[in-house]
């Protein structure tokens, strides 16, 4: 079980060994790296003091000056005749076309805020299952999978309105096995003790969780929480883990 690969290619395929399935919990693409400002997109395309520059203002969450410094940055890619989307989704190609193959056989993924989803039919390999607002069977257990996040003032590619992301945990139904990108709207689960930020979790998720009680309740996106478990009734809430950072996965054992 695993989350947040960004980039992570070289642990990936050693990370379902002695598992009956990988699971992967999404952000695949690295576009910052807030632990090293020199690897993903941003600093590929403008250099480590810019990207020193947009952590900064972001961390101390002054998003309105971050977006004039994105505004400016990227309208030097457009007058150079490349084109923001363009060049984005050329960049995160490359980074899909090393990661994909990379997936062991079977692997249950689904999409992070940071993933675009339109792309992975392209790369995604016949041992990967993709499942969004859905539920599948894996080890006798029932799994249910809802991916992407909800929306922030950092407008990552697949952000949608709660009444969509409800509308997903709707359609799983009853599981055994609940597996989200984010986090339900617990403070301790959705608290970056390093970002010194609370990411945004899902007061629906949580509903969905104590109303229906899964025995697992699996997630990520929060790279470095206050608290990486908790219970919430009889479902034992996890964050799986940083993989980008870490490179292990977490084992679920029944």
């Amino acid at each position: 079980m695993i989350s947040d690969v960004h980039g992570n290619s070289a642990d990936l395929a050693a990370a379902g060994e002695g598992a009956d399935a990988l699971v992967c919990l999404g952000d695949l693409v690295l576009f910052l790296d807030y632990a090293n400002h020199a690897r993903g997109i941003f600093p590929d395309l403008f250099g480590v003091g810019n990207a020193d520059r947009l952590v900064e203002l972001r961390t101390a969450r002054r998003f309105e000056e971050a977006r004039e410094l994105g505004r400016e940055l990227w309208a030097t890619v457009e007058t150079a005749g490349g084109g923001r989307e363009a060049v984005i989704e050329s960049a995160v190609r490359k980074q899909y076309a090393e990661l994909f193959p990379a997936f062991p056989t079977p692997t249950y993924a689904t999409y992070g805020n940071v993933d675009i989803p339109r792309l992975w039919p392209e790369y995604a390999q016949p041992g990967t299952t993709v499942l969004d607002g859905e539920r599948t069977e894996i080890g006798g257990r029932v799994f249910g999978f809802v991916g992407g996040g909800l929306r922030t003032p950092m407008r990552t590619p697949y952000e949608i309105d709660e009444e969509a992301y409800a509308a997903k945990l709707a359609a799983i139904g009853e599981v055994d096995v609940l597996c989200s990108h984010i986090p339900p709207d617990v403070p301790e689960l959705c608290y970056d003790t390093v970002a010194r930020r609370f990411e945004r979790g899902s007061a629906d998720l949580l509903d969905v969780i104590k109303t229906t009680q899964p025995r697992y309740a699996l997630f990520g996106h929060v790279h470095q929480p206050l608290a990486r478990r908790m219970r919430i009734g009889r479902t034992e809430c996890v964050n799986v883990g940083h993989f980008a950072s870490t490179g292990t996965p977490w084992a679920l054992e029944w």
